[in-house]
Protein backbone atom coordinates (compact mmCIF):
# COMPACT_ATOMS: atom_id res chain seq x y z
CA UNK A 1 0.00 0.00 0.00
CA UNK A 2 1.01 3.56 -1.23
CA UNK A 3 2.32 5.31 2.18
CA UNK A 4 1.11 8.77 1.87
CA UNK A 5 -0.35 10.68 4.58
CA UNK A 6 -2.88 13.76 3.58
CA UNK A 7 -2.91 17.03 5.53
CA UNK A 8 -5.97 18.25 4.58
CA UNK A 9 -6.87 22.37 5.76
CA UNK A 10 -10.25 23.41 5.28
CA UNK A 11 -11.43 26.85 6.18
CA UNK A 12 -14.69 28.65 5.82
CA UNK A 13 -15.10 32.28 3.99
CA UNK A 14 -11.91 32.39 2.39
CA UNK A 15 -11.89 33.99 -1.38
CA UNK A 16 -8.77 32.73 -3.95
CA UNK A 17 -7.94 36.77 -3.68
CA UNK A 18 -7.02 36.75 -0.31
CA UNK A 19 -3.60 35.85 -1.09
CA UNK A 20 -0.43 37.12 -1.28
CA UNK A 21 0.48 34.84 -4.08
CA UNK A 22 -2.59 35.43 -5.82
CA UNK A 23 -1.51 39.33 -5.84
CA UNK A 24 -2.64 40.74 -3.12
CA UNK A 25 -0.45 43.28 -1.63
CA UNK A 26 -2.06 44.09 1.56
CA UNK A 27 -2.44 40.35 3.22
CA UNK A 28 0.56 38.67 4.60
CA UNK A 29 0.16 34.93 4.23
CA UNK A 30 3.68 33.86 4.04
CA UNK A 31 3.17 30.01 4.90
CA UNK A 32 0.28 29.61 2.21
CA UNK A 33 2.70 31.73 -0.26
CA UNK A 34 5.31 29.08 0.22
CA UNK A 35 2.82 26.36 0.08
CA UNK A 36 1.24 27.23 -3.44
CA UNK A 37 5.72 28.34 -4.18
CA UNK A 38 6.39 24.66 -3.33
CA UNK A 39 3.62 22.79 -4.82
CA UNK A 40 0.15 23.14 -7.07
CA UNK A 41 -1.66 26.33 -6.98
CA UNK A 42 -4.74 25.61 -9.06
CA UNK A 43 -6.14 29.53 -9.67
CA UNK A 44 -9.36 28.60 -11.13
CA UNK A 45 -11.05 26.92 -8.34
CA UNK A 46 -14.68 27.21 -7.26
CA UNK A 47 -17.82 26.34 -4.78
CA UNK A 48 -20.42 25.11 -7.32
CA UNK A 49 -22.92 25.97 -4.09
CA UNK A 50 -21.00 28.70 -2.03
CA UNK A 51 -23.05 28.01 1.36
CA UNK A 52 -21.54 26.30 4.04
CA UNK A 53 -23.22 22.68 4.26
CA UNK A 54 -24.00 22.06 0.57
CA UNK A 55 -20.42 22.82 -0.38
CA UNK A 56 -18.87 20.23 2.73
CA UNK A 57 -20.99 17.86 1.55
CA UNK A 58 -19.58 18.14 -1.97
CA UNK A 59 -16.33 18.36 -0.43
CA UNK A 60 -16.65 14.81 1.60
CA UNK A 61 -18.88 12.90 -1.10
CA UNK A 62 -17.44 14.10 -4.53
CA UNK A 63 -20.73 14.81 -5.66
CA UNK A 64 -22.61 17.49 -6.70
CA UNK A 65 -25.51 19.19 -5.23
CA UNK A 66 -27.84 17.71 -7.49
CA UNK A 67 -27.17 14.04 -6.35
CA UNK A 68 -26.13 14.83 -2.86
CA UNK A 69 -29.56 16.89 -2.06
CA UNK A 70 -28.25 20.08 -0.71
CA UNK A 71 -28.18 23.62 -2.38
CA UNK A 72 -29.88 25.87 -0.10
CA UNK A 73 -28.52 25.30 3.90
CA UNK A 74 -30.21 22.14 5.09
CA UNK A 75 -29.24 22.06 8.59
CA UNK A 76 -30.57 19.07 9.69
CA UNK A 77 -30.25 16.92 6.07
CA UNK A 78 -28.43 13.79 7.03
CA UNK A 79 -25.39 12.35 4.71
CA UNK A 80 -26.26 11.16 1.54
CA UNK A 81 -25.90 7.26 1.54
CA UNK A 82 -22.67 7.70 -0.30
CA UNK A 83 -19.01 6.84 0.14
CA UNK A 84 -17.34 9.52 1.93
CA UNK A 85 -13.45 10.86 1.58
CA UNK A 86 -12.98 10.04 5.06
CA UNK A 87 -14.30 6.56 4.75
CA UNK A 88 -12.51 5.98 1.72
CA UNK A 89 -9.10 6.43 3.32
CA UNK A 90 -10.16 4.58 6.37
CA UNK A 91 -11.23 1.80 4.30
CA UNK A 92 -7.68 1.51 2.75
CA UNK A 93 -6.00 1.55 6.01
CA UNK A 94 -5.28 5.00 6.68
CA UNK A 95 -5.47 6.42 10.77
CA UNK A 96 -8.13 9.03 9.72
CA UNK A 97 -8.65 11.82 12.56
CA UNK A 98 -10.97 14.97 12.20
CA UNK A 99 -11.16 18.36 13.70
CA UNK A 100 -12.80 21.28 13.88
CA UNK A 101 -15.94 22.28 11.65
CA UNK A 102 -17.96 19.47 10.16
CA UNK A 103 -21.12 21.24 9.74
CA UNK A 104 -23.20 17.48 9.77
CA UNK A 105 -26.05 16.31 10.82
CA UNK A 106 -26.32 14.48 13.48
CA UNK A 107 -23.37 16.66 14.87
CA UNK A 108 -21.81 13.86 15.97
CA UNK A 109 -21.43 11.85 13.14
CA UNK A 110 -18.33 11.34 12.34
CA UNK A 111 -18.84 10.69 8.34
CA UNK A 112 -16.04 8.18 8.63
CA UNK A 113 -13.41 9.04 10.47
CA UNK A 114 -12.00 7.23 13.04
CA UNK A 115 -12.88 10.12 15.28
CA UNK A 116 -13.56 13.73 15.56
CA UNK A 117 -12.54 16.59 17.83
CA UNK A 118 -15.78 18.89 17.49
CA UNK A 119 -16.17 22.90 16.85
CA UNK A 120 -19.50 23.71 15.85
CA UNK A 121 -19.44 27.38 16.62
CA UNK A 122 -22.06 26.85 19.81
CA UNK A 123 -24.86 25.18 18.10
CA UNK A 124 -27.02 24.10 21.31
CA UNK A 125 -29.98 23.67 19.08
CA UNK A 126 -29.01 20.39 17.65
CA UNK A 127 -28.69 18.79 21.58
CA UNK A 128 -24.97 18.58 20.91
CA UNK A 129 -22.04 20.18 23.16
CA UNK A 130 -18.95 20.05 21.11
CA UNK A 131 -15.79 19.32 22.31
CA UNK A 132 -14.72 23.09 22.08
CA UNK A 133 -17.42 23.76 24.47
CA UNK A 134 -16.46 21.81 27.32
CA UNK A 135 -12.79 22.50 27.08
CA UNK A 136 -14.12 26.11 27.63
CA UNK A 137 -15.87 24.70 30.51
CA UNK A 138 -13.03 22.46 32.04
CA UNK A 139 -10.71 25.95 31.70
CA UNK A 140 -13.52 27.69 33.66
CA UNK A 141 -14.76 29.87 30.83
CA UNK A 142 -18.07 27.82 30.67
CA UNK A 143 -20.94 29.29 28.43
CA UNK A 144 -18.08 32.27 27.48
CA UNK A 145 -17.56 31.80 24.06
CA UNK A 146 -19.56 34.74 22.37
CA UNK A 147 -19.26 37.11 25.53
CA UNK A 148 -17.43 39.29 22.49
CA UNK A 149 -21.09 40.31 21.93
CA UNK A 150 -20.16 40.12 17.89
CA UNK A 151 -22.14 38.08 15.78
CA UNK A 152 -21.71 34.78 13.94
CA UNK A 153 -23.29 36.54 10.72
CA UNK A 154 -22.27 40.17 11.39
CA UNK A 155 -19.23 42.64 10.56
CA UNK A 156 -18.63 44.54 13.30
CA UNK A 157 -15.57 43.47 14.88
CA UNK A 158 -13.21 43.57 18.17
CA UNK A 159 -10.21 41.88 19.27
CA UNK A 160 -10.75 38.39 21.12
CA UNK A 161 -11.88 38.48 25.10
CA UNK A 162 -10.35 35.28 26.25
CA UNK A 163 -6.81 34.21 26.48
CA UNK A 164 -5.17 33.72 22.86
CA UNK A 165 -5.15 29.57 23.83
CA UNK A 166 -8.69 29.68 23.87
CA UNK A 167 -9.11 31.27 20.39
CA UNK A 168 -10.85 29.04 18.56
CA UNK A 169 -8.09 28.91 15.80
CA UNK A 170 -5.66 28.27 18.09
CA UNK A 171 -7.28 25.75 20.20
CA UNK A 172 -8.37 23.63 16.47
CA UNK A 173 -4.49 23.92 15.69
CA UNK A 174 -3.31 22.46 18.94
CA UNK A 175 -5.72 19.64 19.23
CA UNK A 176 -4.88 18.37 15.56
CA UNK A 177 -1.03 19.01 16.32
CA UNK A 178 -1.33 16.38 19.34
CA UNK A 179 -3.34 13.85 17.31
CA UNK A 180 -0.42 13.88 14.70
CA UNK A 181 1.77 13.31 17.42
CA UNK A 182 -0.49 10.30 18.34
CA UNK A 183 -0.39 8.62 14.91
CA UNK A 184 -0.34 5.36 14.92
CA UNK A 185 3.69 4.07 13.24
CA UNK A 186 2.35 1.13 11.35
CA UNK A 187 -0.60 3.19 9.22
CA UNK A 188 -0.85 6.20 7.13
CA UNK A 189 -2.53 9.47 8.14
CA UNK A 190 -5.46 11.53 7.03
CA UNK A 191 -5.42 14.54 9.25
CA UNK A 192 -8.57 16.74 8.05
CA UNK A 193 -8.74 20.21 10.14
CA UNK A 194 -11.57 22.25 9.76
CA UNK A 195 -11.29 26.17 10.91
CA UNK A 196 -14.34 27.97 11.32
CA UNK A 197 -12.14 31.34 10.69
CA UNK A 198 -12.46 33.99 8.91
CA UNK A 199 -16.06 33.33 8.86
CA UNK A 200 -17.41 35.66 11.18
CA UNK A 201 -17.75 36.69 14.19
CA UNK A 202 -14.53 39.11 13.47
CA UNK A 203 -13.03 38.84 16.64
CA UNK A 204 -8.76 38.15 15.98
CA UNK A 205 -6.31 38.65 18.66
CA UNK A 206 -5.13 41.70 19.20
CA UNK A 207 -1.92 40.66 18.09
CA UNK A 208 -2.75 40.09 14.97
CA UNK A 209 -5.01 43.27 14.35
CA UNK A 210 -1.94 44.83 15.23
CA UNK A 211 -0.26 43.62 12.32
CA UNK A 212 -2.75 45.39 10.00
CA UNK A 213 -3.65 48.66 11.89
CA UNK A 214 -0.64 50.60 9.37
CA UNK A 215 -2.20 49.60 6.22
CA UNK A 216 -4.74 51.22 4.27
CA UNK A 217 -7.85 49.62 3.08
CA UNK A 218 -9.29 50.29 -0.70
CA UNK A 219 -12.94 51.02 -1.19
CA UNK A 220 -14.12 47.74 -2.02
CA UNK A 221 -14.88 47.43 -5.53
CA UNK A 222 -18.63 48.05 -7.08
CA UNK A 223 -19.83 47.12 -10.58
CA UNK A 224 -21.34 49.45 -13.04
CA UNK A 225 -24.21 47.17 -12.95
CA UNK A 226 -24.75 48.10 -9.24
CA UNK A 227 -28.36 49.87 -9.23
CA UNK A 228 -31.78 49.99 -7.74
CA UNK A 229 -33.24 47.21 -8.98
CA UNK A 230 -35.21 45.65 -6.70
CA UNK A 231 -32.83 42.51 -6.88
CA UNK A 232 -29.78 44.16 -5.84
CA UNK A 233 -31.76 46.01 -3.32
CA UNK A 234 -32.24 42.28 -1.82
CA UNK A 235 -28.52 41.44 -2.43
CA UNK A 236 -27.38 44.17 -0.77
CA UNK A 237 -29.28 43.71 2.23
CA UNK A 238 -27.12 42.74 5.18
CA UNK A 239 -24.33 45.30 4.15
CA UNK A 240 -26.75 48.43 3.55
CA UNK A 241 -26.29 49.18 6.98
CA UNK A 242 -22.56 49.44 7.59
CA UNK A 243 -20.49 52.80 7.06
CA UNK A 244 -17.17 53.27 5.34
CA UNK A 245 -15.48 53.47 9.12
CA UNK A 246 -17.28 49.87 9.58
CA UNK A 247 -15.88 48.60 6.34
CA UNK A 248 -12.72 49.71 7.28
CA UNK A 249 -12.68 47.65 10.74
CA UNK A 250 -14.49 44.67 8.63
CA UNK A 251 -11.77 44.36 6.42
CA UNK A 252 -8.80 44.60 9.16
CA UNK A 253 -10.21 42.17 11.39
CA UNK A 254 -10.43 39.60 8.36
CA UNK A 255 -7.28 39.89 7.25
CA UNK A 256 -6.27 39.18 10.36
CA UNK A 257 -8.41 36.26 10.54
CA UNK A 258 -6.60 34.47 7.54
CA UNK A 259 -3.07 35.87 8.94
CA UNK A 260 -3.63 34.11 12.36
CA UNK A 261 -4.58 30.52 10.54
CA UNK A 262 -1.66 31.20 7.96
CA UNK A 263 0.36 30.99 11.14
CA UNK A 264 -1.01 28.33 12.86
CA UNK A 265 -0.56 26.22 9.54
CA UNK A 266 3.07 26.63 10.07
CA UNK A 267 2.60 25.01 13.43
CA UNK A 268 0.91 22.16 12.31
CA UNK A 269 4.07 22.03 9.37
CA UNK A 270 6.75 22.20 12.00
CA UNK A 271 4.79 19.00 13.84
CA UNK A 272 4.71 17.26 11.06
CA UNK A 273 8.70 17.81 10.51
CA UNK A 274 9.53 17.16 14.05
CA UNK A 275 7.45 13.63 14.02
CA UNK A 276 9.08 12.88 10.81
CA UNK A 277 6.04 12.64 8.65
CA UNK A 278 6.75 15.79 6.76
CA UNK A 279 8.16 14.19 3.55
CA UNK A 280 5.53 12.01 3.39
CA UNK A 281 2.59 14.11 3.33
CA UNK A 282 0.77 15.49 0.71
CA UNK A 283 -0.31 19.28 2.50
CA UNK A 284 -4.14 19.88 1.03
CA UNK A 285 -5.31 23.97 1.56
CA UNK A 286 -8.89 24.92 0.36
CA UNK A 287 -11.94 26.93 1.85
CA UNK A 288 -15.64 25.66 1.61
CA UNK A 289 -16.32 29.54 -0.55
CA UNK A 290 -15.00 33.08 -0.18
CA UNK A 291 -16.87 36.01 1.12
CA UNK A 292 -18.27 38.86 -0.61
CA UNK A 293 -16.48 41.70 1.79
CA UNK A 294 -18.51 44.44 0.83
CA UNK A 295 -17.48 43.56 -3.02
CA UNK A 296 -20.71 45.43 -5.20
CA UNK A 297 -22.13 46.09 -1.92
CA UNK A 298 -22.73 42.96 -0.75
CA UNK A 299 -21.50 40.68 2.42
CA UNK A 300 -21.01 36.85 2.77
CA UNK A 301 -21.79 34.45 0.25
CA UNK A 302 -24.44 32.42 -1.28
CA UNK A 303 -23.68 34.59 -4.88
CA UNK A 304 -21.65 33.75 -7.63
CA UNK A 305 -19.65 36.54 -7.79
CA UNK A 306 -15.61 36.13 -7.52
CA UNK A 307 -15.25 37.20 -3.58
CA UNK A 308 -18.27 34.39 -3.01
CA UNK A 309 -17.46 31.29 -5.18
CA UNK A 310 -13.76 31.55 -6.57
CA UNK A 311 -11.70 30.21 -3.91
CA UNK A 312 -7.90 28.63 -3.02
CA UNK A 313 -6.88 25.46 -3.69
CA UNK A 314 -2.98 24.26 -2.92
CA UNK A 315 -1.48 20.94 -3.07
CA UNK A 316 2.13 21.04 -1.84
CA UNK A 317 4.79 18.63 -0.66
CA UNK A 318 7.62 17.05 -1.05
CA UNK A 319 5.54 14.11 -2.99
CA UNK A 320 4.64 16.51 -5.35
CA UNK A 321 7.96 17.31 -6.01
CA UNK A 322 8.06 17.50 -9.56
CA UNK A 323 5.19 19.46 -10.29
CA UNK A 324 6.35 22.04 -7.52
CA UNK A 325 5.85 25.82 -8.76
CA UNK A 326 2.93 25.00 -11.26
CA UNK A 327 0.48 27.33 -11.39
CA UNK A 328 -3.05 25.65 -12.70
CA UNK A 329 -5.54 27.43 -15.04
CA UNK A 330 -7.99 23.99 -15.10
CA UNK A 331 -10.94 24.75 -13.81
CA UNK A 332 -11.99 22.32 -10.77
CA UNK A 333 -13.82 22.77 -8.04
CA UNK A 334 -14.51 20.83 -4.38
CA UNK A 335 -16.06 17.72 -5.71
CA UNK A 336 -12.51 17.33 -7.54
CA UNK A 337 -10.03 16.81 -4.19
CA UNK A 338 -12.20 13.16 -2.92
CA UNK A 339 -10.75 11.25 -6.07
CA UNK A 340 -7.41 13.47 -7.07
CA UNK A 341 -6.56 12.80 -2.88
CA UNK A 342 -7.52 9.12 -2.91
CA UNK A 343 -5.44 8.54 -6.61
CA UNK A 344 -2.82 10.30 -5.20
CA UNK A 345 -2.47 7.65 -2.01
CA UNK A 346 -2.69 4.80 -4.32
CA UNK A 347 -6.75 4.21 -2.90
CA UNK A 348 -9.81 2.93 -5.55
CA UNK A 349 -12.02 5.53 -6.61
CA UNK A 350 -15.70 5.16 -5.59
CA UNK A 351 -18.04 4.85 -8.78
CA UNK A 352 -20.42 7.61 -7.04
CA UNK A 353 -17.31 10.35 -7.07
CA UNK A 354 -18.56 13.00 -9.73
CA UNK A 355 -15.04 15.02 -10.01
CA UNK A 356 -12.17 14.83 -11.71
CA UNK A 357 -8.68 14.04 -10.95
CA UNK A 358 -7.05 17.23 -11.69
CA UNK A 359 -3.58 15.62 -11.12
CA UNK A 360 -4.03 13.87 -14.31
CA UNK A 361 -4.98 15.54 -17.79
CA UNK A 362 -9.14 15.03 -17.13
CA UNK A 363 -10.20 18.85 -18.01
CA UNK A 364 -14.35 19.40 -18.11
CA UNK A 365 -15.64 22.30 -20.47
CA UNK A 366 -17.70 24.14 -17.96
CA UNK A 367 -18.63 24.33 -14.34
CA UNK A 368 -22.33 24.63 -13.24
CA UNK A 369 -22.96 26.30 -9.50
CA UNK A 370 -26.31 26.24 -8.23
CA UNK A 371 -27.35 27.99 -4.88
CA UNK A 372 -30.83 28.22 -3.49
CA UNK A 373 -34.11 28.21 -4.36
CA UNK A 374 -37.15 30.33 -4.89
CA UNK A 375 -36.67 34.39 -5.14
CA UNK A 376 -33.05 34.85 -4.36
CA UNK A 377 -31.65 31.86 -5.66
CA UNK A 378 -28.76 32.28 -8.38
CA UNK A 379 -27.15 29.54 -10.61
CA UNK A 380 -24.08 30.17 -13.19
CA UNK A 381 -22.02 28.83 -15.26
CA UNK A 382 -18.34 29.33 -15.71
CA UNK A 383 -16.96 28.65 -19.58
CA UNK A 384 -13.56 29.47 -20.61
CA UNK A 385 -13.27 33.12 -19.80
CA UNK A 386 -16.85 33.69 -19.10
CA UNK A 387 -19.04 33.41 -16.29
CA UNK A 388 -22.89 33.71 -16.27
CA UNK A 389 -25.00 34.62 -13.83
CA UNK A 390 -28.70 33.91 -13.36
CA UNK A 391 -31.27 34.88 -11.38
CA UNK A 392 -35.04 33.70 -11.66
CA UNK A 393 -35.56 36.96 -10.10
CA UNK A 394 -36.68 39.75 -12.89
CA UNK A 395 -35.53 37.06 -15.64
CA UNK A 396 -31.31 38.55 -15.12
CA UNK A 397 -28.57 37.28 -16.91
CA UNK A 398 -25.28 39.01 -15.79
CA UNK A 399 -22.37 37.87 -18.49
CA UNK A 400 -18.59 38.62 -17.14
CA UNK A 401 -15.61 38.13 -19.38
CA UNK A 402 -12.95 37.52 -16.20
CA UNK A 403 -9.78 37.42 -18.23
CA UNK A 404 -10.47 41.17 -19.12
CA UNK A 405 -12.63 42.19 -16.07
CA UNK A 406 -11.44 40.02 -13.39
CA UNK A 407 -13.13 42.65 -10.92
CA UNK A 408 -16.43 42.05 -12.88
CA UNK A 409 -17.63 45.66 -12.98
CA UNK A 410 -19.04 45.26 -16.46
CA UNK A 411 -21.64 43.58 -17.12
CA UNK A 412 -21.63 41.97 -20.91
CA UNK A 413 -24.96 40.65 -20.98
CA UNK A 414 -26.94 43.78 -22.76
CA UNK A 415 -23.56 43.92 -25.39
CA UNK A 416 -24.25 42.90 -29.07
CA UNK A 417 -20.69 41.68 -29.40
CA UNK A 418 -21.25 39.22 -26.79
CA UNK A 419 -24.74 37.74 -27.91
CA UNK A 420 -23.92 34.60 -29.39
CA UNK A 421 -21.88 33.91 -25.98
CA UNK A 422 -24.76 34.61 -23.69
CA UNK A 423 -27.11 32.85 -25.78
CA UNK A 424 -24.85 29.32 -25.88
CA UNK A 425 -23.78 29.82 -22.12
CA UNK A 426 -27.75 30.34 -21.13
CA UNK A 427 -28.46 27.23 -23.53
CA UNK A 428 -25.68 24.87 -20.98
CA UNK A 429 -27.80 26.66 -17.73
CA UNK A 430 -30.76 25.54 -19.29
CA UNK A 431 -29.41 21.98 -19.72
CA UNK A 432 -28.49 21.54 -16.28
CA UNK A 433 -31.68 23.32 -14.82
CA UNK A 434 -34.10 20.28 -12.84
CA UNK A 435 -36.53 20.21 -10.04
CA UNK A 436 -38.44 23.45 -9.41
CA UNK A 437 -36.08 25.43 -11.47
CA UNK A 438 -37.96 24.12 -14.48
CA UNK A 439 -40.45 26.35 -13.70
CA UNK A 440 -37.93 29.45 -15.08
CA UNK A 441 -38.77 28.00 -19.00
CA UNK A 442 -41.46 29.06 -21.26
CA UNK A 443 -40.90 27.26 -24.43
CA UNK A 444 -37.51 26.31 -23.70
CA UNK A 445 -36.34 29.83 -22.94
CA UNK A 446 -35.52 31.34 -19.53
CA UNK A 447 -38.33 33.51 -18.30
CA UNK A 448 -37.79 33.37 -15.12
CA UNK A 449 -39.94 34.80 -12.02
CA UNK A 450 -41.68 37.99 -11.48
CA UNK A 451 -39.95 40.40 -9.93
CA UNK A 452 -41.36 42.11 -6.68
CA UNK A 453 -41.13 45.49 -4.87
CA UNK A 454 -37.84 45.46 -2.41
CA UNK A 455 -39.06 45.52 1.61
CA UNK A 456 -36.27 45.22 3.86
CA UNK A 457 -37.26 42.72 6.45
CA UNK A 458 -36.47 43.51 10.21
CA UNK A 459 -33.90 42.01 11.89
CA UNK A 460 -35.08 41.52 15.52
CA UNK A 461 -32.39 38.52 16.06
CA UNK A 462 -29.27 40.63 14.52
CA UNK A 463 -28.64 37.92 11.50
CA UNK A 464 -28.01 34.95 14.91
CA UNK A 465 -26.59 36.56 16.88
CA UNK A 466 -25.53 34.32 19.86
CA UNK A 467 -26.03 35.32 23.82
CA UNK A 468 -24.76 33.82 27.13
CA UNK A 469 -24.14 30.20 26.55
CA UNK A 470 -25.08 28.35 30.05
CA UNK A 471 -26.77 27.11 30.97
CA UNK A 472 -26.88 25.43 27.15
CA UNK A 473 -29.51 27.44 25.41
CA UNK A 474 -32.70 25.29 23.92
CA UNK A 475 -35.73 26.26 22.06
CA UNK A 476 -34.41 28.85 19.49
CA UNK A 477 -33.48 28.11 15.90
CA UNK A 478 -30.73 29.19 13.27
CA UNK A 479 -33.46 28.76 10.63
CA UNK A 480 -36.93 29.75 11.16
CA UNK A 481 -38.10 30.77 14.17
CA UNK A 482 -36.74 33.57 16.41
CA UNK A 483 -33.86 34.85 13.88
Amino acid sequence: MNRKNVLFICTDHWPAALLGCHGNETIMTPTLDSLARDGIDFQQCYSTCPVCIPARRSLMTGVFPKTHGDRVYSDTMEMPNLPTLAQSFKAAGYQTMGVGKLHVYPQRNRIGFDDVILVEEGRYEFGTVDDYQIWLGEKGYVGEEFNHCMGSNTYYTRPWHLDEQAHPSVWATQMMAKQIKRKDPTRPGFFYISYQFPHPPLVPLQSYLDMYDQEEFDTPPAGSWVNDQALFQALGEQAAHYDERDIKRALRAFYAQCTLIDHQIRYLIGTLRECNLLDDTIIVFTSDHGDMLFNHGMVAKRLFYEQSTHIPLILSGRLLEDRRGEKNSDLVCLEDLMPTLLDLCGIPIPESVEGLNICTKQKREYLYGECGEGEKATRMIRWESYKLIYYPWGNTSQLFDLSNDPKELQDLAQDPLHREVLQRMQRMLIDNLYGSDLRWLEQGVLAGIPERVFVEKPQYGLYNQRGLHWPAPSGYANIGKNV
